[in-house]
Order: C-alpha cells, then sequence, then structure tokens
C-alpha cells in the first residue's frame, strides 16, 4: 500500500484544546451509528422511571391504607414520603452530577431505584413503605438533573435532534411512563387471582426495578460519561476517548492545550444568582414552582374534576383520563420535540402558557354544566390544557435549566428547579383540595393566574436559551 493511500485510509485527527473544542466536535455531528443515541435512549428511560415511582402508588394508595389500617396523617406521610425524597434529592443529586461527574451519579441512582422498588413492594409494614418511597424519592431526585445533562451533552446544538429537541423528549416520555404504569395496573388486575388482589399494587410498585436493571445490564457496553464533563475537568485525554468511543470522532490533546478560553463557574448554588446567570434562574424558578402547581390542579386531580364537576361515574372517569393523557398530553408531548427543534423555547413557552391561561377561563366560566354540550366543551378544555402542557410549558421547564447553565453548573442547576418543582407541587396537594372545596369550579380563576405569571417574567427577561451553545465559550 503506497503513502498516499495510508494517507487516505487514516482517519483524520482533530486537536482539542479546551471543553469548547469538545463542543464543537460534537455540534459537527459524530458516526450515525454513534454509541451516543444510545446513552440518550438511556437516559430517557431514567425519565421513565422517575415518572413511573411517582404515578404507580396514585392507583394503590386506597389499598394501601386498607391493608395497614392508615390514618389520614398516614396515608398523607406515604403519598409525599416520595416528593420529600425528590425535593432532597434534586439538590444533592444536582451538585453531585457537576462534583464527581454524570456516568458515577447516573449507575448509583439506578441502584436507588433496583433498591427502593423492591423495599417497597415486599414492605411488612407501613414504615419500611414510608422509607422505601422516601428513598425512591432520592433516586427521582437524583435521576433528572444527570438525565437532562446527558441528554443536553450528548446531543449537537442545533439540527434535527438537536439539544432542545431531546430535552423536550422528556415530556412525551413522562406521560407514556404514566400510561404504561396505567395499564401495567389495569393487566395485573385481571392476571392476579381475586384472593391475591391486595398484592396489585406491590406488584406495581416491586415492576419499577425491572427498567433499572435493563440499563444497569447494558451500562457498560455503552453508557460513558461525558466528554464535556471530563473536558471541563481538564482530563483532556478522557475526553478524547469518550469521543471516539461514542461518537466515532478522532481527536487527540492538543500539544499546546490549556486553560478554556473562560474559567468555569464552580458548582455552588451561590453561583446560580450571579451574573450572568440571575435572570436565568429567576425564569426558571417561576417556571418551575407555577408548572407544577397547575399541572396538579388539572392532571393530577383529573379523575376528581371529571367525577365532581362533570359527574362522570368510576368507568367512565378512567377511560376519560386515559384517553385525554394519550390524545391530548402525549400528542402535545410529541409536538413539543418538533417545535423546540424549530422555534426559540421562550417563545413556545409563551405561547403554551396562554394556551393554557385560555383553557383555565373557559373551565372557570362554564362551571357545573349539565348539557352535553357543556360536558364535551369542558372535556375539550381539559384536553386543551393537557396538548398545551405537552407542547409548551412542559416542554420548557427542563429546556431553559438545562441550555441555560453551561458544563460545570447544569447539573446544579437542574437540580435546584426540580427541587422547586417538588414544592411546587407539595403546596399543591396542600392547597388545591381546600381550595376545590370552598370554591368549586371557581377554583379555575385561581390557578389561571399561575398559568399567566410566567408569561410576566418571560417577557420582562428575553433570555433565549437556544440563541448560542452555552458549552461553545466562544459563542456563549
Amino acid at each position: 500500500m503506497s503513502t498516499l493511500e495510508l494517507d487516505i485510509a487514516a482517519p483524520v485527527s482533530t486537536p482539542i484544546r479546551s471543553a469548547s473544542d469538545v463542543s464543537r466536535l460534537i455540534n459537527a455531528g459524530g458516526s450515525a451509528t454513534s454509541h451516543a443515541r444510545v446513552i440518550v435512549l438511556l437516559a430517557l428511560g431514567g425519565v421513565f422511571l422517575d415518572a413511573y415511582d411517582l404515578t404507580t402508588l396514585s392507583y394503590g394508595i386506597q389499598d394501601v391504607t386498607r391493608e395497614f389500617g392508615l390514618t389520614p396523617s398516614l396515608t398523607g406521610l406515604v403519598s409525599s414520603a416520595i416528593v420529600i425524597g425528590t425535593i432532597l434529592g434534586s439538590v444533592v443529586g444536582g451538585w453531585l452530577t457537576d462534583r464527581i461527574g454524570r456516568y458515577q451519579v447516573f449507575m448509583a441512582d439506578m441502584l436507588f431505584f433496583v433498591v427502593a422498588a423492591i423495599a417497597a413492594g415486599l414492605a411488612p409494614n407501613v414504615w419500611v413503605l414510608i422509607a422505601a418511597r422516601f428513598v425512591m424519592g432520592l433516586g427521582v431526585g437524583i435521576d433528572l438533573p444527570v438525565a437532562m445533562a446527558f441528554l443536553a451533552e450528548f446531543s449537537k446544538f442545533s439540527g434535527r435532534g438537536n439539544k432542545a429537541s431531546r430535552l423536550a423528549a422528556w415530556c412525551p416520555m413522562w406521560y407514556a411512563a404514566s400510561s404504561v404504569c396505567f395499564l401495567i395496573v389495569f393487566g395485573l388486575y385481571f392476571l392476579l387471582p381475586e384472593a391475591h388482589a391486595g398484592w396489585l399494587w406491590r406488584a406495581s410498585l416491586i415492576f419499577g426495578a425491572v427498567p433499572a436493571l435493563v440499563i444497569i445490564l447494558v451500562r457498560k457496553r455503552f453508557m460513558n460519561e461525558s466528554p464535556l464533563w471530563a473536558a471541563n475537568q481538564g482530563d483532556l485525554k478522557n475526553a478524547v476517548r469518550i469521543l471516539r468511543e461514542s461518537y466515532g470522532i478522532h481527536a487527540h490533546e492538543a500539544p499546546d492545550a490549556g486553560e478554556p478560553v473562560q474559567k468555569q463557574p464552580p458548582a455552588s448554588l451561590r453561583v446560580l444568582f450571579q451574573k450572568p446567570y440571575r435572570e436565568r434562574t429567576i425564569v426558571a424558578s417561576v417556571m418551575n414552582l407555577c408548572i407544577p402547581f397547575e399541572y396538579t390542579a388539572i392532571a393530577f386531580f383529573l379523575p376528581s374534576i371529571l367525577s365532581q364537576f362533570l359527574g362522570a361515574g368510576v368507568f367512565e372517569t378512567i377511560a376519560a383520563s386515559l384517553a385525554l393523557n394519550l390524545l391530548f398530553a402525549l400528542t402535545g408531548g410529541l409536538l413539543g420535540m418538533r417545535l423546540a427543534y424549530r422555534h426559540p423555547s421562550r417563545h413556545v413557552a409563551i405561547a403554551g402558557f396562554a394556551l393554557q391561561f385560555v383553557a383555565l377561563v373557559a373551565l372557570a366560566l362554564v362551571g357545573h354544566p349539565q348539557a352535553a354540550l357543556g360536558i364535551g366543551f369542558a372535556l375539550l378544555m381539559l384536553g386543551t390544557w393537557l396538548f398545551a402542557e405537552g407542547f409548551g410549558p412542559g416542554a420548557q421547564m427542563m429546556i431553559y435549566p438545562a441550555l441555560s447553565y453551561p458544563t460545570s453548573i447544569r447539573g446544579t442547576g437542574v437540580g435546584f428547579g426540580r427541587s422547586l418543582t417538588g414544592i411546587g407541587s407539595a403546596l399543591a396537594l396542600f392547597v388545591l383540595p381546600i381550595l376545590q372545596a370552598r370554591f368549586g369550579t371557581d377554583m379555575f380563576w385561581i390557578v389561571a393566574v399561575t398559568a399567566a405569571t410566567p408569561i410576566v417574567f418571560l417577557l420582562a427577561i428575553r433570555y433565549e436559551p437556544t440563541a448560542r451553545d452555552i458549552d461553545d465559550e466562544a459563542a456563549a
């Protein structure tokens, strides 16, 4: 073989000097058969686990109460244990994701899911169940920051399948997992003998360990550390290895590699409230507080709305809840991926919040409809809200923090926002039943305020997270 032929056959190796160079290589696109796509799917698998574990006991809490003879306060503690764990896990997990790396946190997180799911399903008493659900919440809280970091850092900034589009994929994955949870419970209902019907909630909880075990089994072949995180730590040699293994990109550490163009901020909550991140943190925080309040009011209490306000029976309530989620919420989430690929996040978020505001005002005005036309209109407005949640706020609540902060504080930023989401959910779970009992359908007026509030902040603070690649210092 001639020297010319050897030159042609040898892959071109690109020198890298900083994390910005790594970002540019990823943005230029890797191999079509790269492991990066599998890593993205594994990260979304983590999101699936989050949604499944948060949803599953909502269908079995009455059986748990009956089996253990719980008081209302203990029932509330069983339900809230996972939320409390999520709030704590989000802050700690986000910080650890930035301090020790994405890979180690993700792998430890999967063990949380396995142990907690099995322990909860086999719980001999309520205290073991509460402890297991708390540990499960820690896993959920830890997982979202690291999953969002993987989605952002193993994706190109622009083009099809870009960072925003893959981050938006968390929303339809969430709705798909919730639907799968319901279908599993539904299937177990028919499979389990009537004498063992009390095992329904236990079996559905234990099943949550299965996807986590699958991820653990395949991790050695496909999973890798984020090359951007490695480069930010000054480990360019490891970043080169990951680029080759996960993307098929050939690179080498430049002999004159030095400090990055701009020193990366340390992983700290305090940094989120300093320039230039303060305004971004404010917008993301408002969204992460308001979105779960809205979501709890409509999506979580959807069966209650259908039965109390629209007079639906048990079968109609179950069927309508599943149909609304599949036809509107999941469809909206899939559209959100396409919108994130084509349009600025800020515009999409404003459009989603505005449509939700209109739907909530309409629900407040229609009140308790008696005629079939009025009930149909109310159902349409509920579907409209779920559709808007899927393509707008639901997708953007992860895109905003993940693309507003650089690699060095991305986990911390997403984790902080996720903890606020937990606080918003906990507040809604406590306040909304009181508002519903006192105001009835006028409660929708109050919920509409939480849809309008983020619009004000998005209009006032005009930062667009998809305008520039925050990981490419020169561009940012």
